[in-house]
C-alpha cells in the first residue's frame, strides 16, 4: 500500500498553492495562459505487481503434460520515461496520444504444484505502452482515462534443488492496457501526475532452452497480467 499513498502525497506536495507560488505562478486560481494543448515529455515513478500464472507443461509426451504446475505473484519498482501531445477543445474536453516504458524488476517464484524441488520464476525487466487517452481539464486539474497496446520484457527460469538452474527463456510479449488517472498544471509548462495502468499480456507458449546437456527444450503456457502505479512530472511546450 506504501507506493499509492507516497504517489498521492507527491502530487499533493507539487500541487500546494505555496509550491505554485514560489515557482513564480499565481497562488490561487489557474496559470497565467495555461493551456493543455501541445506536447510533453517526462519521468515517473511507482510501483508494479501482477501474476505470473497457469505454467501449463505443453511438452510433447512430457511428464504432466496439459496440467498446471502452479502460478505466483510478481512485484518492484518501476521508473520510467513518457511523453505525448494532447489538444485541448473548446469546454474543456481533451484528446491525445502518449507512449512511455518503465524500467523494472518485478519479479517472484513458485514451488511447483505437481513436482517435488522444483521452482518456477519471473522477472519482468520493462513495460511499454502507447495509448490514447481523453479527459476533462478544468482550470488547473485534467482527469483523464488511457488505452491501447503494451509490451513487457520478461525472463523465466526453473530450477531444482538438485541440480540448480534447468531452464531459461526470455520474451518480449504484446497486449494491452486502461487506465486513468489525474493531472495537475502546476505553471504553464510544468504538470504533475498520478495515474493507475492495468496491463494484460494474454496466454503465450514460452519455449524454455534447457541450461543442461541431459534436459531436452521444454515449453509451458504461461499467462501475464500486471498493475502500475506511478507518479511524475511532465515538462510541457504549448503551441
Amino acid at each position: 500500500m506504501r507506493t499509492p499513498i507516497l504517489a498521492s502525497a507527491l502530487l499533493m506536495v507539487l500541487a500546494s498553492p505555496a509550491h505554485a507560488a514560489g515557482l513564480g505562478e499565481p497562488a490561487y486560481g489557474p496559470p497565467q495562459g495555461v493551456s493543455w494543448t501541445g506536447c510533453y515529455a517526462g519521468g515517473h515513478a511507482g510501483g508494479a505487481w501482477g501474476t505470473s500464472s497457469k505454467w501449463i507443461v505443453r511438452t510433447p509426451g512430457g511428464a504432466f503434460e496439459g496440467q498446471s504446475l502452479g502460478q505466483h505473484d510478481v512485484d518492484g519498482f518501476i521508473g520510467g520515461v513518457q511523453g505525448g501531445c494532447d489538444y485541448q477543445f473548446s469546454g474543456g474536453f481533451v484528446a491525445g496520444v502518449q507512449g512511455g516504458y518503465g524500467w523494472t524488476h518485478a519479479d517472484g517464484t513458485h514451488a511447483s504444484a505437481r513436482e517435488t524441488g522444483v521452482f518456477y520464476h519471473s522477472g519482468v525487466d520493462g513495460i511499454g505502452e502507447v495509448t490514447g487517452r481523453v479527459g476533462y481539464a478544468s482550470d488547473r486539474v485534467l482527469a483523464y482515462v488511457k488505452a491501447g497496446a503494451a509490451w513487457e520484457s520478461v525472463d523465466y527460469s526453473a530450477a531444482t534443488t538438485q541440480i540448480g538452474t534447468a531452464y531459461r527463456a526470455r520474451d518480449t510479449r504484446s497486449g494491452w492496457t486502461i487506465g486513468g488517472g489525474g493531472e495537475y498544471a502546476i505553471t504553464s509548462h510544468l504538470s504533475a501526475f498520478v495515474e493507475y495502468g492495468y496491463y494484460d499480456f494474454g496466454t503465450d507458449t514460452i519455449g524454455l532452452t534447457p541450461q543442461k546437456a541431459f534436459l531436452r527444450r521444454a515449453y509451458v503456457d504461461i499467462d501475464d497480467t500486471a498493475n502500475v502505479v506511478r507518479a511524475g512530472i511532465n515538462l510541457r511546450f504549448g503551441p
